[in-house]
C-alpha cells in the first residue's frame, strides 16, 4: 500500500509543511524499487534534481535500509519519508517486526556483504533506532543541501 502526502504550496512558493510518502510491506518482497522510485519523486517535488549527489544518497541508503528490514526482520514492514519545509533534510524512517538493534560490523575488505549499515553511517548525518512493541524502527537523516556538519560516527543504537 503506497500511501503519499504532500503539501505543497499552489503558487510555486516554499511548501507550508513537509513533504512526506509513506508505504508498508507484509511478508512478502518489499518495493525496494518503489522506494527508489519514491526517493527520487519526493525530492524532485521539493526541487532536487536526480543527478543530485544527495538525491542519489537518498535512493542508497532507502535500499539499505528496506533490505535489511526484509532480510533481518519477518513479516510486515514500513518506510516513511518526510523532505523538511527547506528542502534541506531528509528523514527516513523504516519500520520493521524485529526488535534486534542494526550491528554495525567491524570493517573487512574482504567479506562479501555486511557494508551497507557503515555506508549508511558515513551518508547520513544522524542513524538511530527506536525500540517499540512490535520490532523496531531505524530512523536516518540525511542533509540535501551543501556541506554536511562534521560527520562523526553515528551510533546505530
Amino acid at each position: 500500500m503506497v500511501i503519499p502526502l504532500r503539501n505543497q504550496a499552489p503558487d510555486g512558493r516554499e511548501p507550508a509543511g513537509p513533504l512526506r510518502f509513506s508505504t508498508v510491506w507484509n511478508q512478502e518482497q518489499p518495493p525496494i524499487a518503489d522506494a527508489r522510485q519514491a526517493v527520487r519523486t519526493l525530492l524532485a517535488q521539493a526541487g532536487h534534481s536526480p543527478e543530485h549527489r544527495a538525491c542519489q544518497d537518498a535512493q542508497l541508503v532507502v535500499s539499505e535500509l528496506v533490505t535489511n528490514a526484509h532480510r533481518h526482520a519477518p513479516g510486515p514492514g514500513g518506510l516513511e519519508l518526510e523532505v523538511s519545509p527547506d528542502a534541506a533534510l531528509l528523514r527516513i524512517t523504516v519500520r520493521d517486526s524485529s526488535p534486534q538493534r542494526p550491528e554495525l560490523r567491524e570493517h573487512d575488505a574482504r567479506r562479501i556483504g555486511g557494508h551497507g549499515l557503515r555506508l549508511v553511517t558515513r551518508l547520513c548525518a544522524q542513524l538511530h533506532t527506536v525500540a517499540l512493541e512490535t520490532g523496531k524502527q531505524v530512523v536516518a537523516h540525511l542533509h540535501l543541501h551543501g556541506p554536511s556538519p562534521d560527520r562523526t560516527q553515528p551510533d546505530p543504537g
